[in-house]
């Protein structure tokens, strides 16, 4: 089951590094913003834990969303003077004291919805102040695949384990806790800069719209409908949010083009 739950993981990672060589830093972020880890890693825990179990992992999970975000606008903020390593500390830092502070506050579902939805427009206002430059296909080297590929099992292992032994408020934080955000951007700085990683961090944020939506509807759901029903509608909320989101960004930059003068 380990070697499944890994194989998912390593699926997401090489998924959103081939969107980056095909689409640009962006796109690759986007996936990789995505539930497209803890949704597999849910799905098997929905088979292994009782409903009630997973719910309260979800909302743990949700109500660490401000704190996750913090993580990624920190490392933005970090990579324009400072290396790797130290963006990846601070970042980490940042989620681990936000995560904790917000679990102990245990907002309710409805409040943890709200804090985690202001968040995501805060954080992606502030990148989008930090991106500069084009976006296009992004050259990754396969040794560095295989590197990228490497990190993100490692880390993968440590939070699936833990996750599934810990207590729940510890299991949410360790399942918000952005694996690939924390992969690919350190890839990404020593390579291309800090610009691009902000393009990437940006695109990771806006896919956080579908993490949200995921997380968000096993809460309300898990209680009333069947555990498959309500992962079903979850997965369905996660690919929905962001086409949504991207219709409504469209609709108002064209509405500000036609607009006179």
């Amino acid at each position: 089951m380990l070697a499944l739950k890994l194989a998912l993981v390593a699926a997401s990672v090489l998924g959103a590094s081939f969107a980056s060589r095909r689409w640009g830093h962006a796109a690759g972020g986007l996936m990789a913003g995505l539930p497209m880890i803890i949704g597999p890693i849910t799905a098997i825990l929905l088979i292994d834990n009782p409903p009630e179990r997973v719910r309260a992992i979800a909302l743990a999970t949700l109500q660490c969303q401000p704190a996750m975000l913090m993580h990624v606008w920190v490392f933005a903020r970090a990579a324009r003077s400072r290396p790797w390593p130290i963006c990846l500390l601070l970042a980490n830092g940042a989620y681990v004291v936000g995560a904790m502070a917000l679990a102990a506050l245990a907002l309710p579902p409805m409040g943890a919805a709200a804090v985690a939805l202001v968040a995501w427009v805060v954080a992606g206002r502030l990148i989008a102040g930090a991106v500069g430059g084009s976006s296009g296909p992004v050259h990754v080297p396969p040794s560095e695949l295989w590197w990228r590929l490497a990190v993100a099992l490692a880390v993968a292992a440590l939070v699936i384990e833990g996750a599934a032994g810990a207590p729940a408020a510890v299991g949410g934080v360790l399942l918000a806790a952005p694996i690939t955000g924390n992969v690919l951007p350190a890839f990404t700085l020593p390579r291309h800069g800090a610009a691009a990683t902000a393009r990437l961090l940006a695109g990771f944020v806006h896919g956080q719209i579908g993490f949200m939506a995921f997380v968000a509807a096993l809460v309300a759901l898990l209680p009333v409908v069947h555990p498959a029903l309500a992962f079903m509608v979850a997965v369905a909320g996660a690919v929905v949010a962001p086409w949504l989101l991207d219709r409504a960004r469209r609709r108002v930059r064209g509405d500000r083009r036609s607009r006179p003068g």
